[in-house]
């Protein structure tokens, strides 16, 4: 029995993969994470707009595509491949997510369709709800905020910002509020924006349905981290092709190192390493969409096991590369670092077993 991606979600990957080789090789991945080509960045997020990835996870109903989970990974996965500087696992999976399933019909209406003609971007603050800080706390109580959160997600090109409080209600801020304070964090992965929040005496919309349930907000939770574990997939596919292409062609003592047996050894190491990663994730997304049951314990399951496959993958590829492997030139630390982003992005391998745990009643 097969089991991987249809021709359909090939085919949205591939395109989401020639556009990034197209329109982004890694001298202009490089200009932009030194803020030195803010043109190129906001062409690309356009591009990426034209394909219609905002659009995935939106209903139909609401002028979306209506695709599934699978659908957004597979695109993840081309995104962290390329490394792409737009926003996506935020601001087009968690976002849409948390409307579908904790707005009310009103509120659905409103936003979902403002998403989908891309008149609004969503940036994602959930950090209060699964890691919160002890100088961090959100309150939310008559449709205003107040309090920090830290680590929100996707922010470049968002006008509104998506927050939770610790006990998992949801709220919608519009950038344009008063009493709002943004400070940029700096972080190692230089191709993707990250933000801590403040708010004092905000107007805040909260979400209807989350404010009975937590559903939205596990549902949102759980399809960043299969996103962000295809994202990190694909990131471990680009470094190990860069290893196997540089075995390939640099040569010690007359012979290419590809030849030597110890360097045939680590690309077969982390190609076999990262082969299950695949269809862990891809199992895990189609769960989200067809299995409530297993559905939290495969997310948890897909993103531990790729982070910390993942971790292995980028070290591994960097010492194929030897001394080169650490320099600016060749642009390997870009995929490196992203890597190491992503595994504590919505929660460390440590934090989600934990969870996984939790789930079968350990």
């Amino acid at each position: 029995m097969y089991f991987g991606l249809s021709d359909d979600q090939i085919f949205f990957q591939d395109n989401v993969k020639k556009f990034l080789e197209d329109n982004a090789p890694l001298d202009v991945i490089k200009k932009i994470a030194s803020n030195e080509d803010k043109l190129s960045k906001d062409d690309l997020h356009r591009g990426i707009i034209n394909l219609g990835i905002n659009n995935l996870l939106v209903p139909e109903i609401n002028g979306g595509l209506g695709l599934n989970l699978l659908f957004a990974s597979a695109v993840a996965q081309s995104l962290g491949e390329g490394i792409a500087t737009v926003p996506f696992i935020g601001s087009y999976v968690m976002a849409p997510i948390s409307l579908c399933y904790g707005a009310s019909d009103e509120q659905k209406k409103v936003y979902l369709e403002l998403m989908a003609e891309n008149k609004i971007n969503f940036c994602v603050g959930f950090s209060e709800f699964f890691g919160s800080r002890d100088d961090s706390e959100i309150t939310i109580s008559d449709n205003l905020i107040n309090g920090k959160t830290t680590f929100v997600i996707d922010n470049d090109y968002a006008t509104h910002a998506m927050i939770s409080d610790k006990n998992g209600q949801i709220g919608v801020v519009s950038l344009d509020s008063s009493g709002i304070k943004i400070i940029d964090l700096l972080t190692v992965d230089k191709t993707r924006t990250f933000k801590e929040m403040h708010f004092k005496d905000t107007e805040i919309d909260i979400l209807y349905e989350s404010t009975n349930s937590k559903e939205a907000i596990h549902k949102a939770m759980n399809a960043g981290r299969i996103v962000a574990a295809a994202d990190s997939l694909g990131a471990s596919q680009a470094m190990i092709d860069k290893a196997v292409a540089y075995s390939k062609e640099r040569k010690q003592f007359n012979r290419v190192i590809g030849s030597f047996q110890a360097v045939k050894h680590m690309c077969a190491e982390i190609v076999s390493e990262l082969e299950p990663c695949y269809s862990l994730i891809w199992h895990a997304a189609h769960s989200f969409d067809t299995n409530e049951k297993s559905q939290s314990l495969m997310a948890c399951h897909a993103k531990s096991h790729t982070s910390d496959i993942s971790k292995k993958v980028s070290k591994i590829a960097t010492e194929v590369h030897g001394g080169m492997g650490f320099t600016d030139l060749l642009g390997l630390h870009y995929w490196f670092k992203r890597i190491g982003l992503n595994r504590h992005l919505l929660g460390s391998p440590e934090i989600l077993r934990e969870e996984a745990a939790k789930s079968q009643g350990l």
